[in-house]
């Protein structure tokens, strides 16, 4: 029960961490319902792993009801979970997040069978996904990687890798020697992520002006 309480506390203190807009400790506990579907999950957790399941579930469908945020129970969340506005994001059963990650809202980690045993995803430590990503099946995103907006990824991602798209692909990885945890960034710049489908686009656009140029080019040669 001191662990439990130790990271209700850890959670707590990491909302000043990670956003700008918390002003006092009243505020956090009254207004964060990342916050209190987290500490909610962690009672939920601690019953359903002492055998008391249907009290877990209970809970954990209390908290969905007045946070709109779902956590399955048996899901293990590490240290500093941070659930950012957090309306609809839902996590199953067979998840499993390291510590230091981030969620924004709409976010799922679902799974993809029927079949019981491992099902869902697995978040190593300090990735962020942002708004509306689905991440599908029983798949790895590795240590310090970004998950773009609205992004459905199926595969493993590895670390320290940026990932957009549907489905998604991995468009940047960072240098895991320069990289350095002590420099570790929480926010997603979704304004700078690369496009790749707009690239693809705007690659074929300007094939068909080189196209178009030549085949001008061969009828004004002809006509003369």
């Amino acid at each position: 029960m001191l662990k439990l309480l130790k990271l209700i506390r850890d959670d707590f203190s990491m909302v000043f961490e990670r956003d700008p807009a918390a002003r006092s400790k009243v505020e956090i506990v009254l207004c964060y319902p990342g916050l209190h579907a987290l500490v909610f999950h962690r009672f939920a957790n601690y019953l359903w792993n002492h055998h008391l399941k249907l009290l877990g579930r209970m809970l954990s469908h209390f908290s969905r009801w007045v946070t709109g945020i779902e956590i399955h129970p048996g899901a293990k969340i590490g240290n500093r979970f941070f659930i950012d506005h957090g309306m609809g994001v839902v996590i199953g059963e067979t998840t499993e997040v390291g510590d230091d990650v981030t969620l924004y809202q709409g976010v799922t980690l679902g799974g993809t069978t029927w079949t019981k045993g491992k099902r869902h995803p697995t978040i190593e430590d300090r990735v962020v996904i942002g708004a509306g990503a689905i991440l599908l099946g029983p798949i790895r995103i590795g240590h310090d990687s970004r998950i773009g907006s609205s992004s459905v990824v199926i595969h493993d991602v590895p670390s320290l890798s940026t990932v957009v798209g549907i489905p998604g692909k991995v468009v940047h990885r960072r240098d895991p020697i320069v990289h350095s945890e002590d420099d570790h960034q929480y926010d997603l710049q979704h304004g700078t992520l690369p496009d790749p489908f707009g690239d693809a686009i705007d690659g074929l656009r300007r094939s068909i002006q080189e196209i178009h140029a030549r085949l001008i080019a061969l009828e004004q040669k002809q006509e003369d």
